[in-house]
This record gives structure tokens, C-alpha cells and sequence, in this order.
């Protein structure tokens, strides 16, 4: 049972990795496709669909804590980002 436990920490925390990198990845990737001459391919691969939550705040009795707003932008690059970290991270963790 501890190996499972175990095993399924590991996963979750070899996801958050490969998801954090990607996107970290992508966003370079993205950055560097801007100095490519205008063109449809530079269009495609760095149009942007972006996700937004917050403000969230919550308040307890002694703090109060607002975070917020937080916006997710996915494009091809961040996609390709993490198909580039996923085989690293697993020959790694």
C-alpha cells in the first residue's frame, strides 16, 4: 500500500512538473517566435487563448488575503513546450 501511495505522489508531482516547465518552455518559445518575419505560421503558433480567475479573496478573522486576478495564455508553443518537458521529466523523476 505505501508503494502505491507513493507511486501516485510521485506522478502528481511529475505532472506539476512537466506542466510548470511546459509552460515556462512555451512561453520562451513564444518570446522567440516574435522575431520571426510576419507571416501566417508566426500568426498561428503564437495566437493565444487565455484563461482568467479572480480576484479570489478570503477572509479569516486575522488576515484577510486577496489573490487575483491569474490568467493562464495557451498557445501551440506552450503545447509543444510540454510535449518537449514530458519525456525529460520522465527519463528524470
Amino acid at each position: 500500500m505505501a508503494k502505491l501511495l507513493e507511486a501516485r505522489s510521485r506522478s502528481y508531482s511529475r505532472a506539476v512538473v512537466v506542466v510548470v516547465g511546459g509552460f515556462i518552455l512555451g512561453a520562451l518559445l513564444t518570446r522567440l517566435a516574435q522575431f520571426m518575419p510576419e507571416s501566417a505560421t508566426r500568426e498561428f503558433l503564437t495566437a493565444a487563448v487565455t484563461a482568467s480567475l479572480g480576484p479570489v479573496s478570503v477572509g479569516l478573522v486575522a488576515l484577510d488575503i486577496t489573490l487575483g486576478p491569474l490568467a493562464f495564455h495557451f498557445n501551440v508553443l506552450t503545447l509543444a513546450g510540454i510535449g518537449i518537458v514530458a519525456p525529460i521529466v520522465r527519463a528524470w523523476l
